[in-house]
């Protein structure tokens, strides 16, 4: 695995450039995180570190109307925190490596990626560099249901707690003592 830095942080979120995707940190200002992840979904939410964003959505439209396009459900106030929370289930480590892997690909599906065993090594090279920013102790959080911590993410994720206005998307949610980050791909069929 590369150093963590911000050249390899831009790289490794670079593989998040062809997709619907938004992907970016903020700091852990909240003992619940949930209110920093709300921070997050704000549209012009900047790296804490001043370091690469990826947000598919900068300048669009969609934005000037609401700065949390496209998010529905929002963990906005301390009272609204549990019911969000409801949507996500935590998962280990190394499903959170897999999981960025499969939300870098095209139809958030591996198993539908002609050219993955070629490119395997290098996006979970990627998804190494970004889970190194939460160190051991970390914890992640994915929207696929109840049953998160079993899936195989390099099998088709066959469903999804959406919190978007998109009928399908699919998120990981990292936290830190220090950092709060979100990688959220959607279709928008």
């Amino acid at each position: 695995m590369r150093e963590l830095d911000e050249r390899s942080w831009a790289d490794a979120l670079g593989m998040y450039a062809r997709r619907y995707s938004i992907a970016k940190v903020t700091s852990r200002e909240h003992h619940d995180w949930a209110l920093d992840v709300n921070t997050l979904m704000h549209g012009d939410t900047p790296d804490n570190r001043g370091w690469r964003t990826e947000d598919c959505l900068v300048g669009e439209l969609e934005r000037l109307d609401d700065p949390y396009y496209p998010f529905a459900l929002r963990p906005d106030d301390p009272a609204t925190t549990g019911a969000w929370r409801s949507h996500l289930a935590e998962i280990p480590r190394a499903s959170a490596m897999r999981f960025l892997v499969a939300l870098s690909t095209l139809w958030l599906n591996v198993e539908n990626e002609e050219d993955f065993e070629e490119r395997r090594a290098g996006l979970e090279d990627k998804a190494d560099v970004i889970l190194s920013r939460f160190p051991d102790g970390s914890h992640f959080f994915a929207n696929t249901g109840r049953h998160s911590e079993n899936l195989d993410y390099y099998k088709r994720i066959s469903g999804c707690d959406p919190i978007s206005f998109h009928v399908w998307d699919l998120g990981l949610i990292l936290v830190s003592e220090t950092e709060v980050g979100m990688v959220w791909s959607f279709h928008a069929w």
